[in-house]
């Protein structure tokens, strides 16, 4: 085929066919990631809010895939973001890329299986096990029936399956009842639904696309499991990628319930041996005498009687396994139901033995500090009943991503917050990357750093091409200094008397990001009736119905905890002022978190700051990041926590935020609030 135009005569182009406007760290970013892209070598990529990052990666990843016909796989942390893409960017990026390409690029979007309706459980009208607080309450089972009658009524109308595409959304409990896990699925040639399935024809899709988008939870899967889920291909985008370790944990946490394994001993029931599903029961009952006799915490050795009993479960599960052997293609089309209900039970089965030997084979390490998993005992409440899980979650998952992704795949990783401290390194080694800085630091700041053992083979680089906002002209960080520091007894006298004071000064038009959501109900309460501006709060209703409210009504303010940080993009006068009641560190008390420190600290490093204060550094950035959304956007951001003022690791924490005007002075905050709340139609006028 001819020779394709080059990055930059096609970035120009798609930004013309747009409307856009031509932006330096777009440029920048689309070379850096073309050149990545051409040589190989994995890039990290910091691009400011407003800087047009997605446009910036998908131009050199369409050019690559019409050119070579390897598929360029895009992982997202959020639903939003896989929405955007795939509904506005792509669409209107590959048309306006036809001509000079060639083509028209194709493009698909690939979830995992769960989330697509299975024909096969629909038809067969298999049940799942209900949850434990339905059994008990009448109206939740009436409710669950009604949303389990609507999706059946809802798989004739839909294409694809996909439950994104529901609306209104139903619960997770409903979902289940129409759906399977891979672990629980036939398979396409043992199913009587294989060729109409949603799921594979989602995979037939992404197997003939030049970019698939997907998320960071499969991307996790693809590496984990050993089993190809993805297409094929040589270049992987990861957007959002700040969240990208914590996903790949959340998919390689395992848990061991005694509810688990009574569950998957249901499942058995009518399908293998009385004997083996009471001998399954009796481990279940053992386990529960087990934990009900332990405190909660980490495990860091094996509790007495804990490794006879695990072995029973281990033991009861394979022997149930064995008994459940998968039958052949033939008998499962004969009997798609009894095949399914085999295949769910097996798969609960799976989990269950898995994580025992898990649990065992950590502890045939003896040293504590040489354990790959960390493993932790809770205790939470169902119905004032306790309930008590086992939990094991990877110390560590930058081995995983080192040998599974980056030695697979040239690697592009980008996120407006991706420097901590000012360096890209502390995100770096979590991936599984050496550190790129060689200097000594400050000991307080030092990160315990280790190189991986394999670090030669890999090659990086790095690039921060900035924002377009003039963060000092937008925007003042405002730490209230003179409050006291936070204390575990909620929100103090002071704190609530500084936001009415603050949001009485912009008028409403306030984002209140706090530490919890008890935190937060606490101050809408208060607040509303100290107000004379209407106060909604996280919680009251969806979420995307409450950002709303908020974005029609400038004199609204909006609460809510750190799982709205992300979720909120307000642009214009409606968002002037956002407000953090403490400095966002994770529980002291996370097992994974202490075990995290722990490991940094055995290396020499500063355990607290390379762990706690990185992450609390990232969500900061991420929090204040909710301000600036336009580049005529203005306003305060107010810290309240005067632990970032008057603390060692402040320095270290500001140096993570955007150069804003910062200042501890309440008057020159509030005489700004006002001026804005004053010219609330003129937003460009300075702060």
């Amino acid at each position: 085929m001819p020779e394709l135009p080059p990055v930059p005569k096609l970035l120009a182009t798609a930004v013309e066919a747009l409307g856009g406007k031509e932006r330096k760290g777009q440029q920048t970013m689309a070379a850096a990631v073309a050149h990545s892209i051409d040589t190989g070598e994995h890039l990290a990529v910091q691009a400011g809010t407003g800087t047009g990052k997605s446009l910036a990666y998908l131009v050199p990843s369409l050019r690559h895939a019409v050119r070579t016909g390897r598929t360029v796989v895009v992982s997202t942390a959020t639903i939003a973001l896989q929405r955007q893409l795939v509904d506005r960017d792509l669409p209107r990026l590959s048309q306006a890329l036809a001509e000079p390409l060639g083509r028209v690029a194709e493009f698909a979007i690939l979830k995992g299986r769960n989330n697509y309706l299975c024909l096969n459980k629909i038809n067969s009208a298999i049940p799942d096990e209900p949850a434990e607080a339905e059994l008990f309450d009448a109206f939740a089972v009436s409710r669950l029936g009604r949303e389990v009658q609507r999706l059946h009524e809802w798989v004739s109308d839909t294409e694809k399956g996909d439950r994104d595409e529901l609306t209104p959304g139903v619960s997770d409990q409903a979902w289940r009842q129409v759906s399977v896990s891979s672990r629980e699925c036939l398979g396409k040639s043992r199913c009587s639904f294989g060729q109409d399935c949603f799921a594979e024809k989602a995979r037939a899709e992404s197997g003939a696309a030049d970019v698939v988008v997907t998320n960071h939870a499969l991307l996790a899967i693809d590496a984990i499991s050993g089993i190809q889920v993805l297409p094929e291909h040589d270049v992987v985008v990861i957007d959002e990628a700040h969240e990208l370790v914590d996903r790949v944990t959340g998919v390689a946490t395992a848990e061991l319930s005694t509810a688990a394994i009574s569950a998957a001993a249901k499942r058995c029931t009518k399908l293998i041996d009385e004997q083996e599903v009471d001998r399954l029961e009796g481990a279940a009952e053992a386990w529960h005498t087990l934990l009900d006799e332990l405190n909660p915490g980490r495990w860091d050795r094996l509790p007495d009687g804990a490794a006879p009993v695990l072995a029973l479960i281990r033991d009861a599960a394979w022997n149930a396994r064995t008994a459940l052997a998968p039958q052949g293609a033939n008998s499962a089309q004969a009997d798609p139901e009894g095949a399914a209900l085999r295949n769910q039970a097996l798969a609960a089965i799976e989990e269950v033995h898995d994580a025992a030997v898990r649990v065992l084979t950590t502890y045939e390490e003896p040293d504590p500090a040489a354990h790959r998993d960390v493993i932790w005992l809770s205790v939470d409440e169902m119905r004032g009943v306790p309930r008590r899980t086992l939990h094991m979650a990877p110390l560590s998952v930058g081995g995983l991503l080192r040998s599974q992704l980056f030695g697979t795949a040239t690697v592009v990783l980008t996120s407006a917050t991706l420097q901590i401290g000012g360096s890209f390194d502390n995100l770096a080694v979590t991936w599984g990357l050496p550190p790129q800085s060689a200097a000594q630091v400050d000991p307080a700041l030092a990160s315990g750093k280790e190189t991986p053992s394999d670090a030669a083979k890999l090659r990086w680089n790095s690039v921060d091409v900035g924002s377009p906002f003039d963060h000092a002209k937008s925007g003042i960080l405002y730490v209230a200094k003179h409050l006291p520091a936070p204390g575990r007894d909620g929100l103090p006298t002071a704190y609530l008397d500084e936001i009415e004071r603050l949001i009485t000064a912009a008028n409403g038009r306030t984002l209140g990001l706090f530490s919890s959501m008890r935190a937060a109900k606490a101050a809408t309460e208060i607040l509303r009736e100290r107000l004379d501006t209407p106060v909604l709060c996280q919680g009251d209703d969806a979420t995307g119905a409450l950002v709303k409210k908020f974005a029609d009504d400038p004199e609204t303010s909006l609460f809510g905890t750190l799982s709205l940080w992300q979720g909120v993009d307000v642009p214009g006068p409606s968002l002037s002022l956002v407000i953090l009641d403490r400095i966002p560190f994770p529980r002291p008390d996370d097992p994974l978190l202490i075990a995290r420190q722990r490991a940094v600290e055995s290396r020499g490093g500063n355990g607290f700051l390379s762990v706690a204060a990185n992450h609390a550094a990232l969500l900061l950035a991420q929090g204040t990041g909710r301000l600036l959304r336009s580049v005529d956007d203005r306003g305060v951001i107010a810290i309240l926590d005067s632990r970032l003022a008057t603390a060692r690791y402040g320095g270290y924490l500001r140096a993570s935020l955007p150069p804003y005007w910062e200042t501890s002075d309440p008057q020159v905050v509030t005489k700004a609030l006002a001026r804005l709340t004053q010219s609330v139609s003129e937003t460009k006028t300075p702060v």
